[in-house]
């Protein structure tokens, strides 16, 4: 059986702002349940499962953080001990640690020891895939905007 059902949205009561921003979101609600609801039965026995959609998130959110991306970048040219990520991010060694130690907890990354040096690089391939994709699509947001810019620039 379905979950879906109709967003309501209520203004009246509200300051004269958020009655703007009220208004603004009433304009991206449907009118209407449902136009296609075979479609979107089908899509709700292929949509993720709870469980996964949580693991993923929090590699999303693992990786969320500038400096861990930072921190990835160099992983995935060298496999690096702590004081040497320090010094290329001229950063803490404690800083480093505490995200190394999120980045692992979220097998992003792994570590093996070698006398007393721990040497830290990137989990798999997958991590790097991920990263890699990540800059490819900044590049091609960054390419869509300066085009949008350019077509706005022309219209004036």
């Amino acid at each position: 059986m379905s979950m879906r059902s109709t967003i309501h949205t209520k203004v009246a009561g509200k300051k004269a702002a958020s009655r703007q921003t009220a208004k603004s979101a009433e304009s991206y609600v449907c009118d209407v349940e449902c136009i296609h609801p075979q479609l979107v039965d089908q899509l709700e026995d292929a949509s993720m499962d709870w469980e996964t959609a949580s693991q993923l998130s929090e590699i999303f959110q693992a990786m969320s953080d500038p400096t861990r991306l930072r921190i990835i970048s160099l992983l995935s040219r060298h496999e690096l001990c702590v004081c040497d990520i320090a010094a290329a991010l001229n950063m803490t060694q404690s800083a480093i640690s505490h995200q190394l130690r999120v980045l692992r907890l979220a097998d992003l990354v792994k570590f093996r020891k070698e006398g007393r040096i721990t040497w830290y690089s990137l989990d798999d391939e997958h991590v790097e895939s991920l990263f890699q994709q990540g800059i490819s699509h900044i590049g091609h947001v960054t390419e869509a905007e300066a085009g949008k810019a350019s077509g706005e620039a022309r219209e004036e």
